[in-house]
């Protein structure tokens, strides 16, 4: 059955997280992966993480503030029997909550 998986992170790295093990380790191909804000607001997420917290260089202070407007939506089109496996994997990778939706 064809399905729309959908996790919903707090973090922008959380979200970068679970699409990097649904395509690297899990192999979903990338053209069934979507990323997005959940409205029309641009969005890093709920919480700062990451590179929104530092800077990344030893000695540079950070400059700026990232855009948490909401939460972060990490959606997959699951084929066949992937939906339970893509579910535990937007888990394991910090999704506050999981839904599923029928193509």
């Amino acid at each position: 059955m064809e399905r729309t998986i959908i996790g919903h992170f707090a973090t922008r790295r959380d979200a970068e997280l679970a699409v990097e093990h649904l395509v690297q380790d899990h192999g979903i191909a990338r053209t069934d992966v979507f990323v997005q804000a959940p409205g029309t607001a641009n969005s890093a997420g709920s919480q700062a993480a990451g590179a929104d917290v530092e800077s990344g260089h030893p000695g540079v202070d950070k400059t700026g503030a990232p855009e948490l407007g909401g939460e972060i939506e990490v959606s997959v089109d699951c084929h066949g029997r992937q939906s339970g496996e893509v579910e535990g994997i937007l888990k394991e990778a910090g999704a506050r909550r999981v839904s599923a939706k029928s193509l």
